[in-house]
């Protein structure tokens, strides 16, 4: 195999979608293609098929057959803590020419601070925080998973806003434009049919109700639990970097309407990413095949 021939891809994969950077060996980027959710607490089929069809994308955008064979992979996903769901996807890999798979919090820190040290914290359907220590130890903090973890989640969000909903059609509480926003983006009309989709809901439907939470950031309920983001947003800083040294990227689709939340000493250490996590993926792939043409 020619080097001209082999492409280098950086997967970035939560519980809402996946993101896929496509480059040559000589760190040319060809193309940029968004799939379907790829977090393995969704399922290790659907996560090979999102990130296929995604990688597919970026094939045809660079005028190029998808060929696993002439591809290193490098991804950065929600859910490979859960030693289980990671070897049942390293198991279902196709024939790749190299693999590399971390956490998605690993290659968002990657990412954002340009493997230098740093702090993180990611923020969308789920959130983590972690950092990169001078001496080039890592760590995280949060990241528990959905329902009682992930801080400042869009999914936080949206199940703690949803019982505003509940309240509201019970009588607890007033049927009023935060709770008719609710229903609606559920689906819900009734008692019945919200109970319905409260069956039915998963992390990704719950993070899908987080927008309304910051439509309505003036309402006494989202503004409290816009508050309580915040506050966790900082709690997590402060336990990756008690002395306060290093810089802190806030990232993730969450990361720029949480940021008015964070409270102000947090919120003046907060500094813009370099890159995202599917760059970072990116850079791992890289690094792996540079490995393996080590003698």
């Amino acid at each position: 195999m020619e080097p001209a021939q082999h492409f280098l891809i950086g997967v970035d994969g939560g519980g809402t979608g996946s993101r896929v950077v496509l480059a040559d060996l000589h760190g040319t980027e060809l193309a940029q293609a968004v799939g379907g959710a790829s977090g393995l607490g969704l399922g290790i089929e659907r996560a090979w098929q999102a990130i296929e069809a995604a990688c597919a994308e970026a094939f045809a955008q660079a005028g190029a057959a998808l060929d696993w064979s002439r591809c290193t992979l490098g991804c950065g996903l929600a859910g490979v803590n859960n030693r289980d769901w990671l070897a049942a996807f390293l198991a279902g890999a196709p024939k790749l020419a190299g693999l590399v798979v971390e956490s998605d919090a690993y290659t968002t820190l990657v990412g954002a601070h340009g493997g230098a040290p740093g702090v993180i914290v990611a923020v969308g359907t789920g959130s983590i925080a972690a950092v990169l220590e001078p001496g080039g130890a890592w760590r995280v903090a949060g990241g528990y998973g959905f329902p009682s973890g992930d801080e400042a989640s869009g999914a936080w969000l949206g199940l703690r806003a949803v019982v505003h909903a509940q309240q509201a059609l019970d009588g607890r509480a007033r049927v009023d434009a935060f709770a008719q926003a609710l229903l609606a983006r559920a689906g819900a009309s009734d008692r019945d049919s919200l109970v319905v989709w409260l069956c039915n809901a998963n992390q990704t439907a719950y993070a899908s109700l987080a927008p309304i939470v910051l439509e309505h950031s003036a309402h006494p309920v989202a503004a409290a639990l816009l508050a309580q983001a915040g506050s966790d947003i900082a709690k997590l800083i402060d336990a990756l970097d008690p002395a306060g040294t290093l810089p802190v990227a806030l990232c993730g689709g969450l990361a720029q309407p949480l940021s008015a939340f964070v409270p102000p000493a947090s919120r003046a250490r907060l500094r813009a990413p370099q890159s995202d996590s599917a760059h970072g993926a990116l850079q791992l792939a890289r690094q792996a095949f540079e490995r393996r043409r080590q003698p």
